[in-house]
């Protein structure tokens, strides 16, 4: 099993539009993706903004490339991020998960 993590993080103001959005509309998509194990969502404040940390869990890198496509290290990204996203990381991390 393979885990990849994305971190992002928002002004305070738009925390709450942001994981709405996260709620309605990423957490969908990887919910339907073949080949999709499960997710952990997190978020932390602080005074001047929210930190957004995702961590899903896929069967393996060939399942997160067909979910991506070819650049797999590349961040998924939605035009409406550009919105809410303090700065948009352009890439993510794989572990190989050997242990629950």
């Amino acid at each position: 099993m393979i885990a990849r993590v994305w971190k992002g993080k928002t002004k305070i103001e738009h925390s709450e539009i942001y994981k709405k959005i996260i709620e309605e509309r990423d957490i969908p998509d990887y919910r339907k993706a073949k080949g999709f194990v499960k997710l952990t969502f997190l978020k932390r404040a602080d005074k001047k903004y929210t930190y957004f940390e995702l961590i899903t869990f896929w069967q393996d890198l060939e399942i997160i490339k067909n979910f991506t496509g070819p650049d797999f290290e590349e961040a998924v990204s939605y035009k409406e991020d550009e919105k809410y996203l303090a700065d948009f990381p352009g890439s993510v991390l794989h572990y190989e998960v050997f242990a629950e």
